[in-house]
């Protein structure tokens, strides 16, 4: 039996695997199966030798659970609703079930998260975060299980796959349908200022002013956390004020919902006092009253798209990394009218 080399991958054995990284068999195993009992600088020594010979285990493909893991931060948003019917379509079509876990925060799992899943052995996994790090990359990868992150919060590294949408244009498009109603104070309750998505819709949104000749008013866009009760508080920060906004631009259905009490508790109707767009489209949208004017963010073709991704990479291992991002529409509903020019002369 000859040499084991980098450029003869096949012949990799575990135990060669051992001798290189100066560990045990039973350590580099360990490893392997995601165990936890194995020290923090061991564990990456092994992790790169196993990605650096292109070690696989035999009949890893065939072996892999007919299952799609499915991972969240929180998972009480209806806006992670449509997140999950898009990935168990998929997961149906291929004869496949969905699991779902709850770790982390926005931006990345628990450090922890990655022992579950190997243990697991899915087919795939789809992340609703910014990133995985670089230890969690590398493990994935070893055992051979294809990852994507749909609707990255942050900026993915270049070698994430994700899948995205077009927020800068559906920032762009909310303003532009205030403006052409003839609203100039417009308010913005936004997403947390970190996530790429509130950025890039506050870009669109910026963009639509400076394109009408609007100066842009910074006191008028507020940070808020996509849920009902910040975007409350939020709205009636704008509205008290005395040259309150004529309309709002919120960052996310849930986001309206609030503006919608904060309006009501000051005795403001919409869309006579106070147009409101909202930013999603969830199918509480249109029974909300009055009807929500939205953009439309494609949620469920989005995580279609991801699972469609991850389980194209299981059987593509060297397939070029994809970044996508779907487009976004207005949906113009009752929510929105021509602005009162008594009110507007405020």
């Amino acid at each position: 039996m000859g040499k084991t080399t980098a450029e003869d991958p096949e012949r990799v054995t575990l135990a060669a695997i051992s001798v290189l990284a100066g560990v045990s068999l039973s350590t580099v195993s360990k490893v392997l199966n995601g165990r936890g009992d194995v020290a923090a600088s061991t564990r990456s020594r092994v992790e790169a030798l196993l990605a650096e010979h292109g070690y696989s285990r035999r009949g890893d493909a065939a072996a892999s659970a007919p299952l799609l893991e499915l991972v969240f931060h929180e998972l009480e948003s209806v806006w992670a609703i449509e997140i999950i019917r898009g990935v168990e379509r998929v997961a149906r079509e291929h004869g496949m079930s969905i699991i779902l876990t709850e770790s982390g925060d926005r931006h990345s799992p628990d450090l922890d998260w990655i022992d579950g899943v190997i243990a697991r052995n899915p087919a795939g996994v789809i992340l609703v975060f910014s990133d995985l790090s670089a230890g969690h990359k590398q493990q994935l990868a070893t055992r051979g299980i294809p990852f994507v992150v749909v609707d990255p919060a942050g900026d993915p590294a270049p070698d994430v796959p994700s899948i995205g949408s077009a927020n800068w244009s559906g920032g762009l498009a909310a303003t532009r349908h205030l403006i052409d109603l003839g609203h100039t104070r417009i308010g913005m309750i936004s997403g947390p200022f970190d996530m790429m998505c509130s950025s890039a819709r506050i870009g669109g949104y910026r963009a639509a002013l400076d394109a009408a000749g609007i100066t842009f008013d910074p006191a008028l866009v507020l940070e808020g956390d996509f849920h009902p009760e910040g975007a409350r508080l939020r709205a009636l920060e704008l509205l008290e004020r005395a040259d309150r906004p004529t309309a709002i631009f919120a960052g996310s259905d849930l986001q309206a919902m609030g503006v919608y009490e904060a309006a009501r508790a000051l005795g403001l109707a919409i869309p006579a006092d106070l147009s409101v767009v909202g930013y999603d489209d969830l199918p509480l949208a249109r029974w909300v009253g009055p009807p929500l004017t939205t953009v439309r963010q494609p949620l469920t073709e989005m995580a279609e798209e991801a699972a469609r991704l991850a389980l194209r990479l299981r059987r593509e291992p060297g397939l070029e990394v994809q970044r996508m991002d779907l487009a976004t529409s207005l949906v113009s509903r009752q929510s929105t009218a021509r602005v009162d020019q008594a009110v507007a002369g405020r």
